[in-house]
């Protein structure tokens, strides 16, 4: 039996050729080998149909404490937020039910619908202090709407106070940076721990009706978060609930500017807009691949290639809509497109508990921005840079003239 044990691929680490080189592993086969940075080798997973049966494969743990053979915590700074983190995204079976109860209280349907005036007050502040910039001035949109709608709307339900919030949210988009070396990873790693601690010592003094304070009371009045996993959840909710949406705010206002004729339509047809959002997440994931998951028994994918006990994968959730076997005609955007399919939120037991709160954030950031400047167009699209990233996608620029 084959393993394909052949030299890895070095993965694209820069977010910039990702794409083309998802096209080029799923070529390969049903998974292929690549480097990760220190070093590491994982099985990229990008083949649609396989990414989404391993998401529910038994033979496959989210628990680096369990099932990655001589695991270290600290070893890769680089890979703190995603593995060294004790939370409901790190833990399998009873422990990820535990903690994914707890939070998912703040995240029911009707929770997430009541969070629609906060929603539209932050929209409409942020679109007047637009209003005050000159006619010809170009703005980032992702700075200074893109990204403040969601990061606001996620520091208001966790308590995060002002003066906290800019180092908090710096180090937060720090993370999805998978060019930074060793040290620069490990001084990222140190920062997100520091910002996080001071929350919660900020909280323990001067409780209030915030998400981290229940976490808190609920750690501290019996056996539901010890000091490791509260720390890591707001880590999980902080980060996940804010960098996912800001992604798909500025690759919807993106992809619209660029396809005018989609745009006449949701003008015309406003009720299209749930269609215009899952277009861009199946075509602009907000995640290309999410680190990090271990076989725990060996698992023949055919074609001579079998992942072996104690591998790394790594599953590319935005690889499976771009996957013409999932979606004919994967690159290009319709929104009228038939039967769409994407796991830009994910799938089975680790499916996001904020994906309808992002859409809903999307939802209404979206049409009010482009009502309020109806001649909004890109400035200089050459100045658009993308993330530097394999794991986040997302613009880091959005230049735009508002009139």
């Amino acid at each position: 039996m084959s393993t394909a044990r052949t030299a890895p691929v070095l993965l694209d680490t820069t977010g910039r050729r990702l794409p083309a080189q998802i096209t080029e592993l799923r070529e390969a086969g049903p998974a292929a080998r690549v480097e990760l940075p220190d070093g590491l080798t994982a099985w990229a997973i990008t083949r649609g149909e396989v990414a989404k049966r391993l998401l529910t494969h038994p033979g496959i743990s989210k628990d680096a404490r369990k099932s990655w053979p001589g695991y270290r915590p600290g070893r890769y700074p680089w890979l703190t937020a995603w593995v060294d983190v004790v939370s409901m995204f790190t833990s399998d079976g009873e422990d990820h039910t535990r903690l994914r109860k707890l939070v998912g209280r703040a995240f029911t349907p009707q929770r997430i619908r009541d969070m629609r005036p906060a929603i539209e007050s932050i929209v409409i502040d942020l679109l007047d202090d637009l209003e005050d910039r000159a006619p010809d001035q170009a703005v980032d949109l992702r700075a200074a709407f893109s990204h403040p709608v969601p990061t606001r709307v996620i520091c208001d339900l966790f308590g995060v106070p002002d003066a906290q919030r800019p180092r908090m949210l710096r180090v937060i988009d720090s993370v999805l940076d998978t060019t930074a070396d060793t040290e620069r990873a490990a001084r990222i790693r140190d920062e997100l721990y520091t910002a996080m601690t001071t929350l919660i010592e900020t909280k323990r003094t001067t409780p209030g009706p915030d998400l981290t304070s229940t976490l808190l009371t609920a750690r501290d009045d019996g056996d539901r978060l010890d000091e490791t996993e509260l720390l890591s959840t707001l880590i999980l909710m902080i980060g996940a609930g804010s960098e996912t949406a800001v992604a798909l705010i500025n690759h919807l206002t993106h992809t619209l500017l660029t396809h005018p004729e989609h745009l006449t339509t949701l003008r015309a047809h406003p009720e299209r807009w749930p269609d215009a959002i899952e277009e861009t997440l199946r075509l602009h994931p907000p995640i290309h691949y999410l680190p990090m998951r271990y076989a725990t028994r060996d698992i023949d994918l055919g074609q001579g290639v079998t992942i072996i006990r104690g591998d790394l994968v790594l599953i590319g959730f935005g690889a499976h809509g771009l996957d013409p076997q999932t979606n004919p005609d994967p690159h290009r955007f319709d929104i009228d497109r038939g039967d769409r399919q994407h796991l830009a939120f994910g799938h089975g037991i680790h499916y996001c508990l904020g994906a309808p709160l992002a859409r809903l954030e999307a939802h209404i950031a979206v049409p009010a921005l482009l009502a309020r400047f109806p001649h909004l167009r890109l400035h200089n699209p050459r100045e658009i840079r993308r993330q530097p990233s394999f794991i986040g996608n997302d613009l880091q620029t959005l230049p735009v003239l508002l009139r």
